[in-house]
């Protein structure tokens, strides 16, 4: 049986098979559609529910592919999900297995014409609370029953289509949906899988006691399945069994084959790699993060005159002086991998030097209090709120001089994106995709090391470019100027989409692993 992974060369444009002649992939072309049927699969979209970054790329990553491929999305029917469907139409029933329920299928078409399938499981997902967890914060204790049905689901529409639509293809996000390409290559069903890392860290482990109830077969319980320490892994069960794997970065792609990133995992990834089976697209941001579209910012090319403006009312929403000082912002998690405790160690010396600081976020409870403690003690110059508001997000980056990231690891970020469509300076590790998307020295501040020595440097080559107006505004610009839109790797994802039809009718992308 033919290897899929010898017909990718994703990295190096243009796009093609290694060892595929001419007349072979005339042929493909010919049985592939140029619009392959694609169904992307995901935990959180922002249409519905968002949690983090996953849920803007699953909103903005589909549109974007829609010139390239016939893509639908699925997810979960959630509570917030069922509120935000205009309108629901049932359009299929699907069998449980194991101790997975049945469920159903409600399409919904949104304003713009894209189609989203919600898994309609009343007793797994109409609850309060985010998709992961209860108001309480602690994860749901049948997560894996509920994202083994989200990838059951996906994994029977690809067997039997459904709506008059049968995806050529699955593409998979993170491990709530990787079990899919297991239960493709259980069942039989001839349709590739892409599973794109959004997290590493992030592994859907459970007790090897619940294969059962998952239905999947015994025989998968090994290293070359979903065994990972002994215990039951989804995201290796994506690993083992999909077609191709896909980071949000190149530079991720390359880290985590190394011990220090790869979370156990370091040793199948580089073997994917050596296959040419693993390779890194780098996320994008949507067109509403140009300032350009923002009727509050009119000045686009003298952003010191809207900047300004929104720094004036970001000071005023957080009950900060209304000092003409550097304003700094932290919107993140705040939890030890985007350097929680070396934004605190920090703090001080922002305000020491006549900066001001803001914080949004939620995360480890030991940080929230040691930030409103922070807050507490320094009212005049670092502000603090838990929790996280999109909408106040975008007037934080448009106002801030500055947005800081020392991630430890950090898979692609949108944050620095953001950040620089709107002028507002990333000061960030250099590590994934925040050192392929700042341009040290022109658009940003980079350093090598997640400490807080070196945090602190960058801090202060900041505030001298603070000093000097010309300098500033060359660096505003120059972010400005910075594209991150989604067409370059939506094209890339619709091109492995093809190639993956491709391998298939050549025999053999949908095999899973012996």
């Amino acid at each position: 049986m033919n290897k899929p992974a010898a017909l990718f060369d994703v990295d190096a444009p243009p796009w093609r098979p290694k060892t595929v002649d001419r007349p072979q992939r005339a042929r493909f072309s010919a049985l592939t559609p140029l619009r392959p049927r694609t169904l992307f699969v995901t935990s959180e979209m922002s249409d519905f529910v968002q949690v983090g970054g996953l849920g803007a790329v699953s909103a903005s990553l589909p549109r974007a592919l829609r010139p390239y491929a016939d893509i639908r999305v699925m997810l979960p029917g959630y509570a917030q999900a069922l509120e935000r469907a205009t309108s629901l139409d049932v359009v299929a029933h699907l069998p449980g297995a194991g101790a997975i329920p049945p469920c159903s299928i409600g399409k919904t078409t949104l304003a713009d014409g894209l189609v989203v399938y919600l898994v309609l499981c009343e007793e797994l997902f109409k609850r309060p609370g985010t998709p992961y967890a209860g108001p309480d914060g602690v994860d749901f204790p049948d997560n894996d029953v509920r994202f083994a049905r989200l990838s059951l689901a996906a994994a029977q529409w690809a067997e039997r289509g459904g709506d008059g639509w049968k995806p050529a293809a699955l593409h998979l996000n993170d491990w709530h949906a990787a079990l899919a390409a297991g239960y493709l290559a259980w069942r039989g069903v001839d349709a590739p899988a892409l599973l794109t890392i959004h997290n590493l860290a992030h592994q859907g482990l459970f007790d090897a006691s619940r294969l059962g109830a998952l239905a999947i077969p015994p025989h998968a319980f090994t290293l070359r399945g979903v065994e990972f320490f002994g215990r039951l892994s989804f995201l290796k069960a994506g690993l083992n069994y999909a077609a191709h794997i896909t980071t949000v970065s190149s530079a991720y792609a390359e880290e985590i084959t190394r011990p220090e990133f790869g979370c156990g995992l370091d040793g199948l990834l580089r073997e994917r790699a050596q296959q040419g089976r693993l390779s890194g697209i780098l996320n994008g941001v949507d067109d509403s993060w140009d300032p350009r579209r923002d009727r509050n910012c009119p000045y686009l090319y003298d952003p010191q005159r809207w900047k300004g403006r929104y720094a004036d009312y970001v000071r005023g929403m957080f009950g900060l002086s209304l000092a003409r000082a550097p304003l700094f912002l932290y919107v993140a998690r705040l939890v030890h991998q985007k350097g929680a405790d070396l934004v605190l160690r920090a703090s001080d010396l922002i305000a020491d030097l006549g900066g001001q600081l803001v914080v949004m976020g939620a995360g480890e409870s030991k940080f929230e209090t040691e930030f409103k403690a922070l807050a507490a003690r320094r009212p005049e110059a670092i502000a603090v709120r838990v929790g996280f508001d999109a909408d106040d997000e975008r007037a934080l980056v448009a106002g801030a001089d500055f947005m800081l990231m020392p991630s430890r690891f950090e898979p692609c970020g949108l944050s620095q994106m953001y950040a620089q469509r709107y002028g507002a300076i990333p000061i960030a590790a250099c590590t994934g995709g925040l050192g392929e998307t700042i341009h040290d020295g022109k658009t940003g501040f980079l350093f090598e090391h997640a400490e807080a020595d070196d945090l602190e440097q960058a801090i202060r080559r900041a505030l001298d470019v603070y000093g000097s107006a010309k300098l500033l505004n060359e660096f505003r610009r120059a972010a400005i100027a910075q594209r991150f839109d989604w067409q370059d790797s939506a094209r890339r994802y619709a091109a492995l989409y093809r190639e993956l039809g491709a391998s298939r009718l050549a025999g053999g992308a949908s095999a899973a692993v012996a």
